[in-house]
């Protein structure tokens, strides 16, 4: 393979060329088909598909990527990560427990007070917290009513930042006149937090980094380790990287010069190149290899 092969294979798996996203339909399809995307492209990130870049809207016909989003998010279909900013990493819901496993609180009914005093959480997000499981969604006016109004918005933004970060909350509405609506994580989707408290760190992480091979066709191996370990030690990302491929699930190849990383390619995947894989396939198939190779 070239550079220029990898580009073009890139290019139609992230819907870059070709009519774009119309429907909610088709970008939760896309959505599947990736795993994983960041809203909004990021100059110094790693090779990841481009949400904006699938459905980038701008006319009657095709709506936002924001709008596209919203209704994946109100859908259950999608769920958001905070990682370069204001940027989100969106993630289709077959995927998201794996995620949750790696960043998400283990205990998400923890008693805010008790957490605060430990230093889990800030005083004003315990309060948030507390006054979100209390409400059920909620927007940043109602919140701050709960609160006795005396948050500042800033203040209040950096509280919502920090249970986000947690995967406490999630978005689960946006409207132009009232903005986001939250609401807990373990409550909006409780099955999903159920499934990524089941998994081990081993086993989530080798499944995301065969769902992020699948999504960029072939990476370095430290692009690979750069993206992971936002979320995780970076020697911990080699070591499941080192299992994969002593598993033979994941392999190396020559694109141009560079030697790179891509999932070994089965014998059925090669007699129907055009179909994807089911989204927990690969994962199954990941997670297994790890058990075995695992000392």
């Amino acid at each position: 393979m070239t550079d220029q092969e990898l580009e073009q294979a890139r290019r139609r798996k992230w819907r870059l060329e070709g009519p774009p996203l119309t429907s909610a339909e088709e970008a939760q399809e896309f959505l599947e088909s990736v795993g994983l995307c960041l809203m909004h492209a990021q100059k110094d990130a790693p090779p990841l598909p481009v949400f904006a870049g699938a459905a980038p809207g701008g006319d009657a016909n095709s709506p936002t990527p924001a709008v596209f989003a919203i209704q994946l998010l109100r859908r259950r279909q999608a769920f958001e990560a905070r990682i370069f900013g204001d940027n989100v990493l969106l993630l289709a819901a077959s995927v998201f427990p794996y995620f949750y496993a790696l960043t998400g609180d283990h205990n998400p009914q923890l008693e805010t007070g008790v957490a605060a005093r430990a230093g889990k959480l800030s005083r004003l997000a315990a309060d948030t917290y507390a006054s979100i499981r209390k409400q059920g969604a909620a927007t940043k006016a109602a919140l701050r009513a709960d609160l006795g109004g005396e948050p500042s918005g800033t203040a209040l933004d950096r509280a919502l930042a920090e249970l986000w970060s947690r995967l406490l909350i999630t978005r689960v509405d946006y409207t132009p006149a009232q903005g986001a609506s939250w609401d807990a994580l373990y409550r909006w989707a409780p099955e999903v937090v159920k499934q990524g408290i089941g998994l081990s760190v081993a086993e989530s992480l080798s499944g995301l980094v065969s769902r992020y091979l699948d999504a960029v066709i072939a990476a370095q191996p430290g692009e690979v380790e750069s993206f992971f370990s936002l979320f995780v030690p970076r020697s911990r990302v080699k070591e499941t990287v080192n299992a994969l491929l002593a598993a033979r699930e994941v392999s190396f190849c020559t694109v141009g010069r560079r030697t790179l990383l891509q999932l070994t390619p089965r014998p059925e995947e090669a007699a129907h190149p055009r179909a994807h894989p089911r989204p927990y396939a690969r994962m199954r198939r990941a997670t297994g290899a790890w058990k075995k190779a695992a000392p």
